[in-house]
Order: structure tokens, then C-alpha cells, then sequence
């Protein structure tokens, strides 16, 4: 006879079916079940993971599946989720359930469960975390022994799930520097696909370590069954996707293993980075709302408060400025109405000076010609303007030509008995090294509690890991990818203690980090160098899968060819604005249009940081593309249409909003409109129900239409 146990707990049911046979530990959220099952054998399977069940009563009838977490060694012939060499050489791990514990704060349920080995003394932990209203589900393990000498891992991933369907679409993201995040659909077949990064720093360079998965038939916006999953760790990644003979999949994801054996000491905790997912019927749209919704509750920095507009000096400086130039840049700041200015590269350096990146990184003093006065004047003249001041830094990095490299050679990752190579003439600190650790920290600790005022940086990381060999590590050279990034976090970790709240921009030579490991101590980050504003209309619609707007920097810059400063304004303000641009040289007009689109994204911006996105048109399947944020209240919307080429034979129909509420009225109007230009939509300014802004939908591109041209639309509940 079966036992059933309900634990309720707010709006959460831990569910425990007890026989003698088997045990189920099930995790709910709003949307979502996974179903784990104790076996005969006492191993721990996946029954289920899919749309909410309604009735408990059907959870006793899920049972078997396959196992969560594969190992290698034993009768698993496929690809596993643990492989261990143990001391005495034996290479298989045999793991059965022991127990489990679950926990719930508030809107998080927390499922810990215990796997052992039946003859080693190895113990693996998984540990599942379900955020009931966002529908998003984290997964990672745990791993010790207490074997009498190390064991070897050589496999250790974050999770293993299983899926059974007719077909499997992946869609991927990938790319180059400036090019970044391009989607690509596919059917996977028989055989193993991975995506992953072998880069070591800078991960995310070719590969986005994020992707959706979806079931039996491609999934759209609106409709189809996926998973969209990405991982928490700004090292090297790996997710395998495995058909086998019977046309069932698996998904493994976690740390990339190549080159990172790891030997595992008795007693010592190896923990995975999180894999993140959520499960949605509804297309991708849903997907990348609850994403959306998780990362600024729980993931991203101060996710649900408010970011800084500013104005950058790279594109009006490059390296060629100084103290007066920089002042003279502050008036732009000030005129066009932004939080902040932030100095970006070339700052630095006296016995090589930064006056190009050949030299001088590593020496993070002011540059005594060009800051006579140091970064103090520039905070200073910054504030009488009512502006704040933030800076650039590279800490991870060296160039050969720096005081740094001549005086701590034993610093920089580099092989031996090989000629150095470089990339962007700079090297990788060793931050396996704790004075290395302590020296990052300094330099952030240094300038902040030297100069009281800064109030953001922008960090950056500009190259790749090659000469991949730590002469600390020294035997352990196969822990060096793993723990750079784990000593990466240890310093994020001591600056954070001290500066919980300061604004930093993760950059790395655009999107080379882009992962909720990092995110976590980071407000935002830079998604590509390249601000062409058609070009960004792609990439930012690649990150927006899963990335909330307010992570997103977008800045405004003169690169676009053809493009005006309305376009790639309006390109940028659907994301968090900024400026890099040389604001002197703007017609008065374009001055006046600046300012006033900077006034407008200061109201609306809440709508855009903190709204549900809705991707209605795509730029991979039409010549424009449309996106709408609506707030929490479906109170206001904002709706962006981007014309990207016109040909002769389009026609471009009427367009169906989506997630206002059908009952209530809004009026549609266009905003951000250049100075001396009137509306010409025959339906702006006027009342509609959400039912037929819906249903119905409006002409967004009427009368004649160029070639990259764009509207911003604000809809308001009457």
C-alpha cells in the first residue's frame, strides 16, 4: 500500500510518495513539476519534468525514467554526469540515494539530496533550488570522499536531465568580436552536440553558454515546448546534448572538463556552478520572461534598482587627452542631461605610459602628464557639474611593457620553455595566486578609498587564456581554468564585502562574460563593441532571450553607416542608454533631440528596466523587428519598431500587441520624435481597447517608409 504526504507551505507542495519500494521527491513551481524517484535498485531517476500536474493524485503514478546524475565506470555506456578515478585506481562510481532534506524561504523551495557509493566513501550532494513565481529551476552538486589519498575527477557536471520526444530543436548563439550572439535553429540528431568554451578568460568569445531546447517541433515566440537553460560560471563551459538508439536525449551541463582533471583531496567540497532553466508551453517569450523576472529579483546586482545613464569618452578621446580635454568633456555630460561620466582607457601609467595598448597596463597610477591633478580634480570638476565620475580598469591584465611585468615576472601565466604569446599586447595574471588576488583587490581598493567620489567602473577583460600555466599551481596545472575563475570570484567577493552597491559595468571586449556567475557582482554588462545601431538591433535581440533590458548597456556612438541619431537613439533606449559620442559636434537640433530623448528614457525607463518583454516581429524573419515592455500593472507599455531595409515587394501589415490587459483602454502615442517632426501615424493619439490592440492590432510603419527608420510608442492605460 502506498503512503502519501502533502507538506504545504505558501504557495509550495513538497511532495513525498513513500512504498517500500521507491520514494518521489517532487519540486513545484507556479508552472513546472520535476519529478525525481527512488528506484528499486535505490538509484535516483527523473520521472518527469514538464507542465504542472494538476492533480497530486497523478504523481503516484510516475515512476522509473532515467537516472539524474549518470556515472561513469559502471553499466552506463553514454556520456556521464561524474566520472572519479578513486586512489586506488579503480575508475567507477556506483551512486544510491541516502536521504534527502527540503526547505522553503519565502518564495524559494530548497531540495538537498544525498547520494552515496555503496563501497566508497564518496558522497555526492544535489542540490535543486525552485523559484515558484518565476518558473525557474537551479541545479548543482556537491562532491566529496574520504578516501585515505585524492581521487581524480574527470567528470563533474552541474546536471544531467533527460527528455523523451519525436524531434529536438536547438536553438544556439555564437559569434566573433563584434558579431556576438547570433541564433542559429537546428534539428539535433543521433550522436552528441556539445557547446562550449575552452578560452579560459573571456569565455563567451565564440560561444554563448546559453541555448533553448525544444520539444517535437521548433518553438516560436508564442508557442511550442522548451527549456532555455544557460549556466552560472564566467570559466569554461560545456552542455552535451546526447540522442541515443532510442531517440531519447540527454542534457549535461556544467564546467568544460577538458584540460581540468581535477584531483580531489579527502574531506575537500568540489561544487558545480548552477545551471539555470525554466520550462515553458508557451514559447520562447514565456521563457525569457521568467528568466527575465529571476535575474532582477535574484541574480543581477541590484536587479530591481535603478542604473546610470552616462556619457563615455572613448569615441571623442581614444588615448589622446588630458586633464582639460576631460573637463571640457564633463559640459557635454552636463548639457546632455546624464547621471554620470566614465574615463575609459588611457589614464595610466608614468614609466609606460597607456598612450596606446601596447604598454602600460598593470600600473594603475595616474598618468602625471595627462592628470597633473590626478582622478581627485576630475571627481571634483565632475561634481560642481552635478554629475558623477566612474573609470575604466583592466585588473586581470598585463602589458609586457609595464612596471608590473618587469617587476613580478612569476605573475603572468605563461608556459615554459615557450616563446610568450600575446594577444592585444597584454598577458593574463596568474589570479590563482593569492598576491595576485591581493594586488586586484588594491587596485579597485586603492581608487576608491583614494578618491571618495568615484561612483562606477567599468572592468574590463580584453583577451583570451593562452600560455596556460601557473607557476604557483606548479603540479596542478589541470585545476588552473577551474580555479582562476573560482579566485576571480574571491576577489569580486572582497570587493563587494566593502562596496555592496557601487555600479560596475562587466566588459569584456563586448560580450566575452556574459553569465549569471558574474552578474551576480555586476550591474550590467557590455554586450559588443560594436554600436552600429542596425547591427545592434540583432545582437541586442540575441541577449534579450536572456538577459533583462537593464543588464544591457547600450550606448549611442557615431558608428552606423546611413544611420540617424534617431535611430540609433531610439536602438539604444531598449536597453540601459548611454552615450559615447562627441556630443560638441552635434547640431543644435540633434543637441535639443538628445536631451529631450534623455529626459523621456528617464520616464520611461522603469517600464523598459523592470517590464515584461514581448518580441513581436523579428529581424531574422522580416525587414523590421518589434519589441514591447509592459509594466507589472499592464498600466503602460513601451513599443519599439525598427525599419531595417525596405524593398519594393514589402508590405508591412498591422501588427498585434501583445500582454496588455484586453478590458482595460490605452492610449497610443509616439514619443521621442526629432525636433521638427510631427507623427504621422493616423492613429496616434487615440484610445484602444488592449482587446484590439491584440486582436485587431495597428499600422506601425503607415504611409512612406524608409530604409532604418524607427518609432518609440507609449501606451497608456486611460
Amino acid at each position: 500500500m502506498i503512503k502519501y504526504s502533502l507538506l504545504f507551505i505558501c504557495n509550495f507542495i513538497f511532495v513525498v510518495v513513500l512504498s517500500q519500494s521507491q520514494a518521489s521527491i517532487v519540486l513545484q513551481t507556479k508552472n513546472t513539476h520535476l519529478v525525481l524517484t527512488v528506484g528499486n535498485n535505490h538509484r535516483l531517476y527523473q520521472s518527469y519534468l514538464g507542465a504542472r500536474l494538476t492533480s497530486p493524485g497523478d504523481l503516484e503514478k510516475l515512476s522509473g525514467g532515467r537516472e539524474v546524475y549518470l556515472t561513469g565506470g559502471m553499466e552506463n555506456q553514454f556520456e556521464p554526469a561524474i566520472r572519479m578515478v578513486h586512489a586506488d585506481g579503480n575508475p567507477s562510481l556506483e551512486l544510491e540515494y541516502a536521504s534527502h532534506t527540503t526547505e522553503q524561504k519565502e518564495n524559494v523551495s530548497y531540495i538537498n539530496i544525498i547520494l552515496k557509493d555503496p563501497v566508497y566513501p564518496v558522497k555526492v550532494q544535489l542540490q535543486y533550488r525552485g523559484y515558484f513565481n518565476e518558473d525557474v529551476i537551479t541545479c548543482n552538486a556537491t562532491i566529496q570522499h574520504h578516501e585515505k589519498k585524492p581521487v581524480r575527477l574527470t567528470q563533474y557536471a552541474s546536471s544531467l536531465l533527460h527528455f523523451n520526444a519525436g524531434t529536438y530543436w536547438l536553438t544556439q548563439f555564437h559569434g566573433d568580436w563584434a558579431r556576438e550572439a547570433n541564433m542559429v535553429d537546428e534539428q539535433l540528431t543521433n550522436g552528441i552536440k556539445n557547446i562550449e568554451s575552452k578560452l579560459g578568460t573571456r569565455t563567451n568569445f565564440y560561444q554563448t553558454p546559453a541555448f533553448f531546447l525544444s520539444l517535437d517541433k521548433p518553438a516560436t515566440e508564442t508557442s511550442g515546448e522548451l527549456i532555455a537553460g544557460t549556466l552560472g560560471w564566467t570559466g569554461n563551459f560545456q552542455f552535451t546534448f546526447e540522442i541515443d538508439q532510442r531517440n531519447q536525449l540527454r542534457l549535461r551541463s556544467g564546467i568544460n572538463p577538458f584540460a581540468s582533471d581535477y584531483t580531489l583531496n579527502p574531506g575537500e567540497l568540489f561544487t558545480t556552478p548552477e545551471f539555470i532553466f525554466t520550462y515553458s508551453n508557451q514559447g520562447k517569450g514565456q521563457a525569457s520572461r521568467n528568466l527575465h523576472r529571476w535575474a532582477r529579483n535574484y541574480a543581477v546586482l541590484d536587479g530591481k534598482s535603478p542604473r546610470l545613464t552616462l556619457l563615455n569618452n572613448w569615441e571623442a578621446t581614444y588615448f589622446n587627452f588630458n586633464e582639460t580635454k576631460l573637463i571640457e568633456l564633463f559640459d557635454g555630460a552636463k548639457q546632455l542631461g546624464v547621471d554620470l561620466f566614465l574615463l575609459d582607457d588611457g589614464w595610466f601609467g608614468n614609466t609606460f605610459p597607456r598612450d596606446s595598448d601596447k604598454a602600460g597596463l598593470g600600473d594603475w597610477q595616474e598618468n602625471k602628464s595627462k592628470l597633473p591633478n590626478g582622478i581627485g580634480r576630475l571627481v571634483a570638476e565632475a561634481t560642481k557639474r552635478g554629475i558623477k565620475f566612474g573609470i575604466w580598469l583592466e585588473p586581470e591584465m598585463v602589458n609586457p611593457k609595464s612596471d608590473l611585468y618587469q617587476q613580478h615576472p612569476d605573475w603572468i601565466l605563461r608556459l615554459p620553455n615557450r616563446a610568450v604569446h600575446l594577444a592585444r599586447n597584454q598577458l593574463v595574471l596568474d589570479l590563482t595566486n593569492p598576491k595576485v588576488q591581493d594586488f586586484v583587490f588594491s587596485i579597485v581598493d586603492g581608487l576608491l578609498t583614494k578618491n571618495l567620489g568615484v561612483a562606477f567602473i567599468k572592468w574590463d577583460c580584453n583577451r583570451s587564456m593562452t600560455n596556460a600555466y601557473s607557476a604557483y599551481l606548479k603540479e596542478k596545472q589541470s585545476h588552473l581554468f577551474i580555479e582562476y575563475t573560482r579566485c576571480l570570484y574571491k576577489v569580486l567577493d572582497r570587493i563587494r564585502a566593502r562596496y555592496p552597491h557601487l555600479p560596475i559595468m562587466l566588459c569584456s571586449g563586448g560580450g566575452g562574460r556574459t553569465d549569471y556567475g558574474a552578474l551576480k557582482y555586476f550591474t550590467e554588462f557590455w554586450p559588443s563593441d560594436n554600436t552600429d545601431g542596425l547591427e545592434r538591433i540583432f545582437i541586442q535581440w540575441g541577449y534579450s532571450y536572456f538577459f533583462p533590458a537593464n543588464t544591457m548597456a547600450a550606448h549611442i556612438t557615431s558608428m552606423g553607416k546611413g544611420q540617424s541619431l534617431k535611430f540609433r537613439t531610439d536602438v539604444a533606449m531598449a536597453g540601459k542608454l548611454g552615450y559615447d559620442i562627441r556630443v560638441n559636434e552635434f547640431t543644435p537640433q540633434e543637441l535639443q533631440f538628445s536631451q529631450e530623448a534623455v529626459t523621456t528614457y528617464k520616464r520611461i525607463n522603469d517600464v523598459i528596466w523592470q517590464g515584461d518583454l514581448y518580441r513581436i516581429i523579428s529581424p531574422y524573419e522580416e525587414n523590421r523587428a518589434v519589441t514591447m515592455y509592459v509594466n507589472d500593472k499592464k498600466s503602460k507599455a513601451i513599443l519599439f519598431n525598427y525599419i531595417l531595409n525596405v524593398r519594393r515587394k514589402d508590405i508591412f501589415t498591422r501588427v498585434q500587441l501583445q500582454g496588455l490587459d484586453a478590458q482595460k483602454k490605452y492610449r497610443f502615442k509616439e514619443i521621442n520624435l526629432f525636433p521638427g517632426t510631427k507623427a504621422n501615424n493616423p492613429d496616434n493619439d487615440k484610445v484602444f481597447t488592449g482587446d484590439y490592440l491584440m486582436t485587431v492590432g495597428l499600422n506601425l510603419t503607415p504611409g512612406k517608409v524608409l530604409s532604418l527608420t524607427s518609432n518609440v510608442y507609449e501606451i497608456t492605460e486611460e
